[in-house]
This record gives structure tokens, C-alpha cells and sequence, in this order.
């Protein structure tokens, strides 16, 4: 297939590349495509003529959200709907990449697919309307949504607490937001098996189960050997941010599990990931 990756250096452009490696792939990012600019992406997609189109592309600074709501706006709601009609010109089935912050996360027994959007941020917001560009102009499409995604490479936050545990001996963890660590290489697999099904519509995509960040840092610290860091746990509203993020945003799975596309619990996730890449 001829599939076209937005965002195609992000870590999740770059997971797709290796899952995809045997179609013919077309990437496009910053600086060389600008989403926001619709004639440039239109005419790259009319030029190119992929069979499907990932939108991965997006502004996903939580903060820097909160902080400019309009260029979050921007970026990805109008970006995406730049995308969307450059896919519904070509006739382009579109997987559009989301996220557990378009809900507002009071929902304790997790959030299936179909359940309302209701964001609380900005960035969630810009999300959310993503989301509707995506349901009302094209015909074929794929919504996923995923959650506290983590790759090789830059800065996430297992590096974070890794740092903080080495430097100091001590971290501090929110203990009252809820969600799923998913392992960017398992999400990516994912994608690829979903893609050749032909079943559209909207799926969360994550790793199995859920934990807390105070949860999910001790697990980061017993696999690094790091036991004897203090980890002390926190209400979020002790973490000063420009976001408010949803404190228990947790995906359920429906509509994977119910065409056999389920990612592995996150622990164990976790484990192959830190093995991999931080322990090596």
C-alpha cells in the first residue's frame, strides 16, 4: 500500500516506519510540510496518492497548550482538517491519531469508544475537534486514541524520573491521575493490523491496564534497580502546571478486543522497553 505519515519524525512516525517497512511510505513533517498551510498539504496529497494517510502530526505540549490555546487550535484541529480534506479530495481512508484528554476524566470505570468527548483543556479541546473534522469530512477513517505514550529517544517521563531518582534519591509523584502507559512500539503494531481491516471507526489503543504516575514511577525505579529512592506520592493539585489534566482518564479497549487487537499489559511493556533501551 501507499500510506503517507504526517509527523513522520515524531516517535510515533518513526515507530510506523520499521511496523510499516514493507509498504511504500511517504513522510512529511516540519519544516518541509506545514499542516496548517491547506494548499501545500492538499497538493502534496494529490501529488502522492496514498491508499491511507496517518495523521500523527500534532501540537502535543500539554502545557504549551494551556499556555496558547489559539496555536494549539491551530495545529490541530485546523491542521487536521486541513488533512481531512486533503483525504477526502483524494479519496484517502485517514487514521487520526488522539487522546485520553478529550475526556474529562471523572468517569472511574474508564472511558469506552463511544462515549462523548468532554475536555477540560486546551489541548484537549484542540483535540476533541480534531476529532469532529475527521467524522464529518471523511468517509473512511480510523480514530485512535491512546495515552501516556513513551519512545526511545528524547525526553519522556520515565527519563524524567530516572533523572530525578539518580541526582536526588527522591521524587515526587501525582498519586491521583489515572491512565495507560503505552509503549509506542506496541501502539504502532497496532496500528499496522488495524489498518488492513477495513473495520472503521474509533478505537483505544493502549497497553492493558492502569495505573496511577506515582504507580507507574514505582515501576520505573524497581525495574532500574533503583528500590531505594524515596518516591512520595502527591495530589495533582500540589503539581503547579499551566494544564489541568484529567485526573482519571483510563481507555477501555471495546472495539480492538472485539476484532483481536489488544496491546500487552503495561507492565510488561515497560519492562521489554527499559530493557531494551535503558538498561542495554
Amino acid at each position: 500500500m501507499r500510506i503517507l505519515i504526517t509527523g513522520g519524525d515524531g516517535q510515533l512516525g518513526t515507530a510506523l516506519q520499521q511496523t510499516l517497512s514493507d509498504h511504500t511510505l511517504y513522510l512529511v513533517d516540519l519544516p518541509d510540510i506545514d499542516i496548517t498551510k491547506r494548499q501545500i498539504i492538499s497538493k502534496y496529497v494529490q501529488g502522492v496518492q496514498p491508499e491511507i494517510v496517518i495523521h500523527c502530526a500534532a501540537y502535543t505540549d500539554v502545557d504549551g497548550c494551556a499556555r496558547n490555546p489559539a496555536l494549539a487550535y491551530e495545529v490541530n484541529g485546523l491542521g487536521t482538517q486541513n488533512v481531512a480534506l486533503a483525504c477526502q479530495e483524494a479519496g484517502s481512508i485517514m487514521v487520526h491519531l488522539s487522546t485520553n484528554e478529550i475526556f474529562a476524566g471523572n468517569s472511574f470505570r474508564g472511558y469506552e469508544e463511544w462515549m462523548a468527548p468532554d475536555p477540560i483543556n486546551p489541548y484537549g479541546h484542540s483535540k476533541a475537534a480534531a476529532e469532529a473534522f475527521v467524522k464529518a469530512l471523511v468517509p473512511r477513517f480510523y480514530i485512535v486514541r491512546t495515552a501516556w505514550l513513551y519512545a526511545p529517544g528524547g525526553r519522556n517521563f520515565i527519563h524524567a524520573i530516572l533523572e530525578r531518582a539518580r541526582n536526588t534519591g527522591e521524587v515526587k509523584v501525582v498519586a491521583d491521575e489515572i491512565g495507560n502507559p503505552t509503549y509506542v512500539r506496541d501502539l504502532s503494531e497496532a496500528i499496522g493490523k488495524l489498518i488492513t481491516t477495513g473495520q472503521f471507526g474509533i478505537y483505544h489503543l493502549v497497553n492493558e491496564g492502569t495505573c496511577s504516575r506515582w504507580e507507574f514511577a514505582n515501576e520505573i525505579l524497581n525495574i532500574a534497580g533503583l528500590t531505594d529512592t524515596l518516591n512520595l506520592p502527591i495530589l495533582s493539585r500540589q503539581y503547579k502546571r499551566a494544564s489541568k489534566p484529567p485526573l482519571y482518564s483510563s481507555l477501555l479497549n471495546i472495539t480492538g478486543r472485539s476484532i483481536g487487537i489488544t496491546l500487552c499489559p503495561w507492565q510488561e511493556a515497560l519492562n521489554r522497553f527499559m530493557t531494551d533501551h535503558i538498561l542495554h
